[in-house]
């Protein structure tokens, strides 16, 4: 029916496991968004004509992959924007696949970051400039193959391109981010930066539910998963 990889999906919310080459919503490549396949997926399954809703409540950068959630209501997708504001109410996992371990096997990053619009970048700093915004992680190395190392980080704040500045400026680089300091792209211009569980209380049924997203079909995601679950 389609190369959608859904998660999750009740009549409420949709959960999508992100490819690296999708964009969670139009940009000026004119790319067919994922919002958009969505709203294609849910018109053929369940037969809808005209308009389908879908609600984007969050995004993932372009080279990234893993969950993305969406609203298929529009009360589920005011109650999701409203718990994406509120500290704690979802709690997100990442995966990143990279070069050195950013220190201590486990720490928390602070820094304050700016974002520079015209380079698509952003900068980390140790102390508080013009237009920073303070940006928090935390990280924990679970395991490691001969060359790479495989980090699990937890968001405490939700900024720009942030997982990949932070690491980049503790000089732990993710594979296949040219952008934040890694020597080569990945042929499928993806990253190794994977949204890999998310935890919350269901927008209308209350209750709690987790998703958790395979990794990519890649050989060394494949590696990383392995070593990680023995």
């Amino acid at each position: 029916m389609s190369d959608l990889h859904v998660l999750y999906e009740d009549n409420h919310i949709i959960a999508i496991n992100k490819s690296s080459s999708d964009i969670v919503q139009g940009d000026k490549t004119g790319d067919k968004p994922l919002s958009e396949k969505v709203k294609d997926y849910l018109k053929k399954k369940y037969n809808k004509p005209g308009n389908v809703f879908v609600g984007v409540t969050h995004r993932l950068d372009r080279p990234t992959s893993g969950i993305v959630l969406f609203a298929r209501t529009s009360k589920a997708l005011t109650r999701l924007n409203k718990m994406f504001q509120q500290k704690g109410d979802i709690h997100k996992t990442y995966w990143a696949v990279v070069d050195s371990i950013p220190g201590a096997k486990e720490a928390t990053l602070e820094h304050h970051l700016v974002r520079r619009p015209e380079k698509n970048k952003s900068f980390a700093y140790d102390k508080p400039k013009q237009g920073s915004k303070h940006a928090s992680l935390s990280y924990k190395h679970l395991v490691s193959s001969k060359k790479y190392h495989l980090l699990e980080i937890e968001l405490h704040t939700g900024r720009h391109h942030q997982i990949r500045c932070q690491l980049a400026k503790c000089g732990s680089h993710i594979k296949g981010d040219l952008k934040y300091g890694f020597p080569r792209s990945n042929p499928n211009a993806g990253i190794h930066l994977h949204a890999r569980a998310i935890k919350f209380i269901h927008p209308v049924k209350q209750e709690p539910i987790t998703i958790t997203a395979p990794v990519p079909n890649d050989n060394l995601w494949k590696e990383m998963e392995k070593l990680a679950s023995k």
